[in-house]
């Protein structure tokens, strides 16, 4: 019964790579849907800024093509 339980204590470095990868994939994905759903959250609730676009517009006017 003891060597029963020993052969699934047993990790290769390719499973235990795996596990690292996961853990640090979840924890990306954590993140980045918690940062989605807060944004959405603050933006529903109007505490979101929208910022002005400083940016010159690139498309040329009929007047000024003349």
């Amino acid at each position: 019964m003891n060597k029963f339980l020993m052969i699934f204590l047993y990790f290769d470095p390719g499973l235990g790579a795996m596990i690292a990868q996961a853990v640090v994939a979840a924890a990306a994905g954590i993140l980045l849907f918690s940062k989605n759903v807060m944004y959405k959250i603050k933006s529903f609730l109007g505490l979101v800024k929208e910022e002005e676009d400083n940016f010159d517009s690139i498309d040329i006017d009929d007047e000024d093509a003349q």
